[in-house]
């Protein structure tokens, strides 16, 4: 059986894994976003309580590996509150990627000149309205590399949900391995479609940062 046959054996069941990567992915980065932006303020924050949750938060989902915290999630709060295999791993995915987006964004935030909210504020704007409307915009432009690269990390992490018994990519490959007895072509089939799916990802941000590139908005004025 050689890759091209593995290909067509397996291409509607592997189309079908690459939609659940895609939804786990997607949904595990949007909440890892919501996530971030949360413990990035708490992290700004002058309240040293929520420095210090925000601290302990962003040192325990970049410490400990992913795969402990899917199993933690998994096997440890579902005993408690019943998750499905697709929802403990969605929300393992986002704490994890969580972390990381914090620091993203709190570096972000840091970085555009404070005299913009000096200025902001010496007009009777709020501190909220300054960050909602001057600051996060600036922000979110400029951590749109990292950002880009920490989604290219979290689809190909996705791939531990498999352990989870998610249908995702990585999952139809072992069972298309151990049905087919080939398990080389079998997991070059499935890298082929991760990487298909990195170099999409991968366009998709850099025309992202092309288009809010700053340097192009101040030439289209």
């Amino acid at each position: 059986m050689t890759f091209l046959s593995v290909v067509q054996e397996h291409f509607w069941g592997f189309l079908r894994a690459t939609g659940m990567t895609l939804q786990l992915t997607s949904v595990s980065l949007v909440l890892a976003v919501v996530i971030g932006l949360v413990f990035a303020f708490m992290k700004l924050s002058d309240n040293r309580l929520a420095n210090l949750i925000a601290n302990a938060y962003i040192g325990l989902t970049r410490g400990l590996p992913l795969i402990v915290q899917l199993m933690f999630l998994y096997f440890g709060i579902s005993s408690i509150v019943v998750l499905s295999s697709f929802w403990a791993g969605t929300l393992a995915l986002a704490l994890h990627a969580g972390g990381y987006v914090a620091e993203i964004i709190r570096g972000a935030i840091q970085n555009i000149d404070r005299g913009q909210t000096e200025a902001a504020r010496s007009i009777g704007m709020s501190r909220s309205k300054t960050m909602r409307l001057i600051i996060l915009p600036q922000a979110f432009r400029r951590a749109i590399p990292s950002l880009g690269n920490q989604f290219i990390i979290g689809l190909k992490d996705s791939s531990l949900v498999a352990y989870l018994g998610v249908p995702e990519l990585y999952s139809n490959a072992m069972t298309a391995a151990a049905a087919n007895y080939k398990p080389l072509e079998t997991y070059l089939v499935a890298g082929s479609y991760y990487l298909v799916l990195v170099v999409a990802f991968t366009f998709l941000v850099n025309k992202l940062e092309v288009k809010l590139s700053p340097h192009r908005q101040e030439a289209s004025r």
